[in-house]
């Protein structure tokens, strides 16, 4: 069957699953592997949801996960979310990345699981990547994860990213870390993300798919 023209692409948003599934080839972890998004109440809607629209277009594995037991989450606008699963449900061992969204009191909720504290550090010491924005990389600080890293957050919360470099750009990525500023950039981190799991042309066309470059 012939792929369709551009035209026709465009105006029947079609194509884009075809060239981003081709694409997924080169994904740099197993088929099975997943991204992890932790929610805990008070978590910041456009940051959690935000995220996992992008990388579901990316036809990446996400799994939005609760980590207070039950999986309707309240957000911090009092959104309630239905959460994949259960934190004490799920054991990890396909994690390719974890994610956490801002917010408060999301991000210090997360910050008091011990448990996430855990899974972590044991990822950390994987070598895989870790993401945060807004708030919520005052996680990896308090573990001293970003000691001599370049590092975002909002403002505000600097001095819980102990050792860091705090650079105030809206997005950074630094060896495992991939941090962003606040809610206005959850689209500009979430796109970084694909563009490191499936390569810059998926990133690029879901990026233009969503008419991200029309804000500029």
């Amino acid at each position: 069957m012939g792929r369709a023209s551009p035209a026709r692409c465009a105006a029947e948003n079609c194509g884009l699953q075809e060239r981003i599934g081709k694409a997924i080839t080169i994904i740099k972890y197993k088929k099975m592997d997943k991204i992890y998004v932790f929610l805990a109440t008070g978590f910041e809607d456009v940051e959690a949801l935000g995220f996992v629209d992008v990388c579901r277009r990316a036809n990446l594995p996400v799994c939005m996960v609760s980590v207070t037991g039950d999986k309707v989450v309240s957000s911090a606008h009092n959104v309630g979310i239905v959460a994949d699963a259960l934190f004490d449900d799920i054991d990890f061992s396909d994690a390719c990345l974890l994610y956490l969204p801002g917010g408060m009191p999301g991000a210090t909720n997360l910050d008091n699981h011990t448990g996430l504290r855990g899974l972590i550090m044991q990822h950390y010491e994987s070598g895989k990547p870790l993401a945060a924005i807004c708030a919520a990389p005052l996680v990896y600080g308090n573990l001293g994860l970003l000691e001599g890293k370049n590092a975002t957050c909002y403002p505000g919360f600097e001095d819980y990213l102990t050792g860091a470099k705090t650079t105030g750009e809206l997005v950074v990525h630094d060896g495992q870390f991939f941090l962003g500023k606040g809610p206005a950039a959850v689209l500009q981190l979430s796109y970084e993300i694909v563009a490191y799991f499936c390569g810059q042309d998926v990133a690029d066309e879901i990026c233009k798919g969503m008419l991200y470059p029309e804000i500029f």
